[in-house]
Formats: structure tokens, C-alpha cells, sequence
């Protein structure tokens, strides 16, 4: 027999972190976002006004899958909305039930949301991994319990296989990528050129676990992913999640700590002459890099002192490092700016499962307005998601 508890409340669900934290290793495709601590940590930042719905299912008495969601309300055109979704916002390009098995626990779990008091006008479930991947379980089993409007493309990650090796991973560019990116290497790295009168240094941070007798957060390298950041576009950047925007700041800060202490933080440095001039910060579990920010200082390609490719010669040094290390894959995460592009080997689209009860007048506005949007242009609608990550 299959049971779901609902856990609404944060200190609850920590009786429950060593179960959850065992499914991680055989959640596909799990990331450091997965986590109970990433959540954790979110929630205490961010959970104010949300509501939390974490749903663990059993069966036969014994737990074997969770899925993480809350209610929170999101802004659309003139409505609010009370939107039912993962505690995700955005931070990592797939999200969804931990557990050996997540076909039971995604049935089990949205029959439940089927059955009880409906205290969302919508359901929102973005960054739903391909069907190729998850086998198409979050819509099969929306659909099959009747709470499935809309299924659409939402983004597409750029990624990058390290399982050939390097010189496969060279071998998948063209004959003039080939050329570049060697180039940039031997620019940079080899003292060519105008670095043969710098020193150059690449550091990469990488801690065992605490339990391990690690999990050392090394704060003057972070310090130094921030120090670039400043000095980058990120400094102007409005979008609330780098590493030094005021929002998230303190969030980003507590969660490089859990990170580190749970040996799934990955940093990449390089340095001119001591001096930090590029950055990579990811996180990892069990081989898989999720890249959470790069960058890199303009300050000193525009005054001449060094000439451009610094942030591609620190991502292609860390590709090559990941190579040797035997990493599996790193995720560059979402959008299709030619830096990605560039670098993916290759590219994977994420979908949005979307359900609006026929009876919810907020629901059926939002949906009319997205209508609009998509179909006049964004100028007709000017609809945006709170800020709540």
C-alpha cells in the first residue's frame, strides 16, 4: 500500500535528512540543489512567505521517494497568483523527486495534490528534465491524475560530456575551434606572448567532505570569486543571483559553507601576477558539475594589460582538468549565449508542466495573458515573476 505524509514544516522534515540525503545517490542526474541543506538554507532565507508541501511517499510502511514543493505567490499581469511548485527558483536547470523510485513517488505524490484542499490557483512545475531522461514520470503522472493544462519547452542547458577525454572533447569542435582554443591555452598557460612576463597560476578548490576530515571553505578564494565578480558584468547585473548582489549575497555566502562541508563545491581561479582575474564556481556530486557563476576582471583586458580570453582559457583549463579527474559531465546552465555554445558538447531542453483548474478565474487570466504575450509581444503583457531567490 502507498501512503504520502505531508510535511509542512522545516524542523519536521530534518528527522528525515539521512533518508533524504541516501536517495540522492540514486536520484538521476542529482545536484547540490537536490540537497535537504541546499533547501534548508533556502527556506531559511527565502520561505517567509511561502508555504512548504514536502511530500514523502511510502510503501508498505517504508519511505522511498520524496518531492519537494510550497506555495508562494507570483505576480502575473494584475493578478496574483498562489502557484504550487518547486522550491527551485531557477538556481539549477533540472529539479524533481529524489528516490530509486520516482515514477511511484511523482503518481503517488500528485494524487495526493489531487485529493486535498486546493490552497493554489496554479501548478507550475519548471525545469522538468526531458522525457528522454526522466521517461516522461512528472507529466505521465500529471496527466494521469488529471492535473496536466500544458506542457511546454521552458529552457535549454548547454552541457559539456568530459567521457571521452580531452582530446575527444577537442576532437567534437570544428578544425578553427580546435585552433582557437589551443591557441588561448598555450596564450595563457605556456607563456606566449605577452604572459610570458606574468605569473600565471590556476587553482582549483575541491574539499573532501567534513566527515572525511575536510570540507575546508577556503574564504579567501571565495573572496576572490567575489572580488572578480565586482569587477566584471556582474557588478551592473540586475538579475539578483550573482555572487554579489545585496538579495543573495548572505544566501550564496551560507550556502559555499554547506557546500563545502559536504564536499560539493568546486572553485576555479586564475591569477595574474597573484592578482585574481577569472573565475568558475560550481558545485559537484558524484562527477556532475553544476556551474552556478563565471566571470572575469574587464578592468585588465581594457587597460591593456592583458589581452581578452580570460574567462575562456580559466573554462577551458578546468574542462581539461575535469577530464583528467574523470568527471562525468558539467552543466553550463541555462540560455544560448555564444560563450555556451561555444564550449557545450551538447544541449538539452528542460519542459514546464503547467495545470489551471478551469475554475480559477486567476489561473485562466494568467494563462490568457501568456497567450497575449506570446502572440502581440511582450509589450501587450507586462506580467513578472516576484523576486523571491
Amino acid at each position: 500500500m502507498v501512503e504520502v505524509q505531508e510535511i509542512n514544516d522545516l524542523d519536521e522534515l530534518a528527522g528525515y535528512r539521512l533518508a533524504w540525503n541516501s536517495w540522492l545517490a540514486t536520484t538521476p542526474r542529482a545536484t547540490f540543489f537536490n540537497t535537504f541543506d541546499w533547501l534548508e538554507n533556502y527556506w531559511r532565507h527565502f520561505g517567509q512567505n511561502q508555504r512548504l508541501r514536502v511530500l514523502l511517499v511510502r510503501s508498505a510502511g517504508t519511505p522511498i521517494g520524496i518531492l519537494p514543493l510550497c506555495v508562494r505567490t507570483e505576480r502575473h499581469g494584475f493578478n496574483s497568483l498562489r502557484v504550487l511548485t518547486y522550491p527551485l527558483d531557477s538556481w539549477g536547470s533540472w529539479y524533481g523527486p529524489l528516490g530509486s523510485n520516482s515514477a511511484a513517488t511523482m503518481l503517488a505524490a500528485m494524487q495526493h495534490i489531487r485529493h486535498t484542499n486546493r490552497d493554489w490557483d496554479t501548478i507550475d512545475l519548471p525545469s522538468t528534465a526531458p522525457p528522454s531522461r526522466d521517461g516522461g514520470r512528472v507529466g505521465r503522472s500529471m496527466r494521469v491524475v488529471g492535473l496536466l493544462s500544458q506542457q511546454t519547452a521552458y529552457e535549454t542547458s548547454s552541457l559539456v560530456n568530459f567521457g571521452g577525454g580531452w582530446n575527444d572533447y577537442l576532437a567534437g569542435k570544428s578544425h578553427k575551434a580546435r585552433h582557437e582554443m589551443r591557441r588561448v591555452l598555450r596564450r595563457v598557460f605556456d607563456g606566449h606572448r605577452v604572459f610570458d612576463s606574468h605569473d600565471v597560476e590556476y587553482i582549483r578548490h575541491r574539499p573532501a567532505p567534513a566527515r572525511e576530515g575536510d570540507g575546508d571553505p577556503r574564504w579567501d578564494l571565495f573572496a576572490m570569486c567575489q572580488q572578480v565578480a565586482l569587477a566584471s558584468w556582474q557588478a551592473t547585473s540586475t538579475t539578483g543571483t550573482t555572487l554579489t548582489h545585496e538579495r543573495v549575497r548572505h544566501f550564496l555566502r551560507d550556502a559555499h559553507a554547506i557546500a563545502a562541508r559536504n564536499g560539493m563545491v568546486d572553485v576555479n581561479l586564475l591569477l595574474i601576477d597573484g592578482r585574481p582575474a577569472a573565475f568558475a564556481y560550481n558545485y559537484h556530486l558524484h562527477g556532475r558539475l553544476t556551474g552556478l557563476r563565471v566571470g572575469y576582471d574587464a578592468s585588465l583586458v581594457q587597460s591593456g594589460q592583458v589581452p581578452p580570453g580570460l574567462g575562456t582559457a580559466l573554462m577551458l583549463r578546468s574542462i581539461e582538468d575535469s577530464c583528467e579527474r574523470g568527471d562525468v559531465s558539467l552543466d553550463l546552465g541555462r540560455g544560448e549565449s555564444l560563450f555556451k555554445r561555444s564550449l557545450r558538447t551538447h544541449a538539452e531542453a528542460s519542459y514546464r508542466m503547467i495545470y489551471a483548474p478551469l475554475g480559477s478565474w486567476r489561473s485562466q487570466a494568467a494563462r490568457l495573458s501568456q497567450w497575449a504575450k506570446q502572440r502581440f509581444g511582450p509589450a501587450n503583457d507586462d506580467s513578472g515573476k516576484a523576486a523571491s531567490a
